[in-house]
């Protein structure tokens, strides 16, 4: 099973890539699982076709209950199965709390032996690994890591505390970085920053995609590029994306 954990600054693009990547594996014909780990609940909303999922931290609390996994999980595009962590009221409790009571939930239902995932994504909120932003990482959840970045500082900044904080927990059988996917804003000197990056951390860059206004037509639409226009150059970067994820599970 390719079990992958994608993360980065807030509102790098981490959902974009993370749901094109899951619709590529799914066209591929394997089948899919993304998790979306973030408050905002907006990880598979292009999967879904502009639908929001009911994340299960919402639902726990409008029902003092939990829920069950056809409650939990929705099949989006090429048949990828939808789960959102959400998160706790604004202002009240911590946001990682949800991501920790969503994986305990999965495990309680064995959501994974019903659906016999080839691919697990999880779609990471956090600047810095811990608490319970950690969780994907850990032993028995995610095996591989993402950092999804632009040339700006701050994202760079981020992606040196993921890479920082992943290293730390190195003996302890966590997740290991596979690659940085840019993803452009544009900036000036972009790719010879986030080069120098990856270089620094010893880390390949293993995607690239360019700023691209066919990515927000199609998710205006609810979609992905993915289910949009497949044979598009966008699409293909994800493509390769998947295959280079399959190339290092094989």
């Amino acid at each position: 099973m390719i079990k992958v954990a994608i993360y980065g600054k807030g509102g790098i693009g981490k959902s974009t890539v993370t749901a094109n990547l899951a619709a590529a594996f799914a066209v591929k014909g394997y089948k899919v699982v993304q998790i979306g780990c973030d408050p905002k609940a907006d990880s598979t909303i292009n999967l879904l076709g502009g639908n929001p999922l009911i994340p299960v931290m919402n639902f726990m609390r409008d029902n003092d209950d939990e829920p069950t996994i056809d409650e939990m999980v929705k099949t989006g595009f090429g048949g990828v199965e939808c789960i959102e962590t959400g998160g706790p009221t604004p202002g009240i409790g911590c946001a990682g709390r949800g991501i920790i009571s969503t994986f305990n939930l999965i495990d309680d239902l064995d959501v994974f032996g019903r659906f016999h995932p080839d691919v697990v994504l999880y779609d990471v909120l956090g600047d810095v690994v811990c608490g319970g932003f950690a969780a994907p990482i850990r032993e028995g959840f995610a095996e591989d890591i993402l950092i999804v970045t632009s040339g700006e500082k701050m994202a760079l900044y981020a992606a040196n505390n993921i890479k920082t904080a992943v290293d730390n927990f190195a003996d302890r059988g966590y997740a290991k970085v596979k690659g940085v996917v840019l993803n452009h804003r544009n900036v000036e000197n972009e790719t010879e920053k986030v080069q120098a990056f990856a270089d620094e951390a010893g880390i390949p860059i293993v995607g690239e995609i360019p700023r691209s206004q066919e990515i927000i037509d199609w998710e205006d639409q609810g979609k992905t590029v993915i289910e949009g226009n497949p044979d598009s150059d966008i699409a293909k970067r994800f493509f390769a994306l998947a295959d280079y994820l399959i190339k290092e599970n094989s």
